[in-house]
């Protein structure tokens, strides 16, 4: 049984889920809470920003989640800054994924 290319080919955006809240990566260590709600506000109404810190010197480790008050805001920020400049370092934002309990989040 031959699959015809309809099948197999499905636009990137279909299977991909979008949730409110976003994942940023590659921030300077001096970026505060303050500031990554600063940087994404003027697409959306930020309801959370959180760096992960490491829990030994509490300094950032160069990550963290912004959620949005809805996914369109989340979508609109993922597309203005992915691959921005942020304070001389290039930034990567992509949709945060989510696991339930029990799963692992490294898979």
């Amino acid at each position: 049984m031959m699959k015809t290319a309809g099948n197999l080919l499905k636009p990137w955006f279909s299977a991909r889920s979008f949730s409110s809240e976003i994942f940023v990566t590659r921030l300077s260590g001096y970026t505060t809470n303050e500031e990554l709600i600063e940087m994404f506000s003027p697409f959306g109404v930020v309801t959370q920003a959180r760096l992960i810190k490491d829990p030994k010197t509490q300094r950032p480790k160069g990550f963290g989640f912004v959620k949005f008050e809805s996914e369109v805001d989340a979508e609109k920020a993922l597309k203005a800054m992915n691959g921005r400049i942020v304070r001389g370092r290039l930034i990567f934002v992509e949709i945060a994924k989510t696991t339930g309990p029990g799963e692992d989040a490294t898979c």
